[in-house]
């Protein structure tokens, strides 16, 4: 028989956090900020203080500093907590914070509570993980340690591969991101779309690549093949068409092993006869049921725009000539802050949006019935770098769009599709936060020298510019709003 005595042993190894007198290691975060610790105790809970203090030469007074920049007090503070006592408390913490403190352990080679931290954002926090999913995707895989994170992104990835593909940064994505997408046989594309985004993003890993591929040497073509051969195996060559085989595969038959050629030759011209190549089986086409009865409207939670608004804007957003019926809107609108609740500061709007892709602006302006507002398909960038001419920098899509919402006033709405892309979302940069919001094009933006946008009349909707195709608002006045909201789209299942 064993007595096992946890919570006193707990107890006892945190508080030689505050033993000042036998700490043999200083650990230096962000801003300088120390902390003091024991090196058994860090080599025994961490592979990664074990391996930095190996390389490590102590002072004087016997003591190793280890400098983690990148880590904030706030984060180390806890897993410090975690490492000596082994309890992490969440009460009242944001989940933005619990990401970063999961991704912070992982770096730090803890797996228990780096293992621990992902389950619970999984199981308690799926909203918003889909909500930030340009962010959590993208940190996920540059890691390649979140296994169970990287199935969550991939199940939605699957379902909805525009997400990841028809982002306007799609060929920036890690090529362990990318080929984890290929290998899934539910991914819902047409084999000769996947292919034809492979090869898109495969000539963007090599940019001295000709733009002409006529003038592609045989060495170019080993480049492209080099690049691409952990995603090429995973290509169902056998389930395009011939036609697309022709027009689409043959072009870059040079990158492929000139047996699989021969062998999906063959297989258009006799169908049927074996062939010495492995045929992956077809990408399995998900088929949905037709729901019992029409389900009623989501209850949409703003106090600024209507349902009849949320249809409107879906309809635009997926380039529909037809506005959507309520019972067929097929975006959540999952609101992320709201001026009443959250504050009117730019910066605000900085904090809570930065990381938050696919949003919807919208304001009420002051001594005024207008609903204006914008529509961002990439997602807020607070850490842009300042461009050379601008106090930030310009975020480029074709699917951008400001508009002006009908009401008991206004009888029709206006929509303004961006017409400038490199020109389409302006990110103010660290130090323009505190008076600058969410700018689209220098069309329309919220803006603030006294850091409250309801204060001051400086909030823009210009007529003379010519990043959107036509104003949204006749009067050529800056202005002050009484409430703003932003909200995040979310595509139903």
């Amino acid at each position: 028989m064993a007595f096992k005595f946890f919570d006193k042993l707990s107890q006892n190894f945190t508080e030689l956090l505050n033993d000042f007198d036998d700490y043999n290691v200083i650990v230096e975060v962000k801003n300088k900020k120390s902390f003091t610790a024991h090196s058994n105790v860090l080599k025994c809970r961490s592979s990664y203080f074990r391996n930095e203090l190996k390389n490590i030469i102590p002072n004087e007074n016997n003591i190793k500093t280890i400098t983690v920049p990148n880590i904030s007090d706030e984060i180390f503070n806890i897993i410090l907590k975690y490492i000596y006592g082994g309890i992490v408390d969440l009460k009242n913490v944001a989940t933005k914070f619990i990401f970063d403190l999961m991704v912070t352990s992982n770096e730090l080679e803890i797996e228990e509570l780096t293992k621990k931290l992902e389950n619970h954002l999984i199981n308690t926090k799926s909203s918003w993980l889909r909500s930030h999913f340009s962010l959590v995707y993208r940190t996920i895989f540059s890691r390649n340690d979140f296994k169970d994170l990287e199935k969550f992104c991939n199940d939605i990835v699957t379902k909805h591969p525009s997400l990841i593909f028809g982002a306007e940064d799609f060929t920036s994505l890690q090529e362990s991101a990318l080929v984890s997408l290929l290998g899934r046989d539910d991914l819902q594309l047409e084999e000769t779309i996947i292919w034809e985004y492979v090869i898109e993003w495969g000539i963007a890993q090599n940019y001295t690549l000709p733009a002409d591929l006529k003038e592609w040497t045989d060495e170019d073509f080993t480049t492209l093949k080099t690049t691409l051969q952990k995603c090429l195996p995973l290509i169902r060559y056998f389930h395009v068409s011939g036609t697309d085989a022709l027009k689409k595969i043959r072009p870059y038959k040079k990158i492929l092993d000139e047996q699989l050629w021969e062998d999906l030759t063959q297989h258009f011209i006799a169908p049927g006869q074996p062939v010495e190549s492995i045929i992956l089986p077809p990408r399995k086409i998900l088929v949905k049921e037709l729901p019992a009865r029409a389900p009623k409207p989501a209850k949409l939670l703003s106090t600024i725009i209507t349902s009849e608004h949320a249809a409107e804007i879906s309809s635009w957003i997926d380039r529909k000539s037809i506005t959507y019926s309520l019972t067929n809107i097929p975006y959540e609108f999952q609101l992320i802050l709201r001026g009443s609740r959250n504050g009117f500061a730019p910066q605000t709007f900085w904090n809570i949006c930065h990381g938050h892709a696919r949003t919807v602006v919208v304001m009420k302006v002051k001594d005024t019935e207008e609903i204006l507002g914008g529509y961002n398909p990439l997602f807020w960038d607070a850490n842009a770098p300042a461009s050379t001419f601008y106090p930030g920098s310009w975020g480029k899509t074709n699917d951008s769009f400001i508009f002006s919402l009908k009401n008991r006033i206004r009888q029709n709405s206006i929509l303004s599709r961006v017409k400038t892309q490199d020109k389409a979302i302006w990110y103010a940069r660290t130090s323009y936060q505190n008076t600058h919001g969410p700018y689209f094009g220098n069309d329309f933006g919220l803006n603030s020298p006294s850091s409250d946008f309801t204060l001051d009349n400086n909030s823009v909707c210009n007529n003379d510019s010519n990043c959107y195709e036509k104003p949204i608002r006749t009067s050529t006045d800056s202005f002050s709003i009484i409430e703003y909201e932003v909200f995040t789209i979310i595509k139903k299942n």
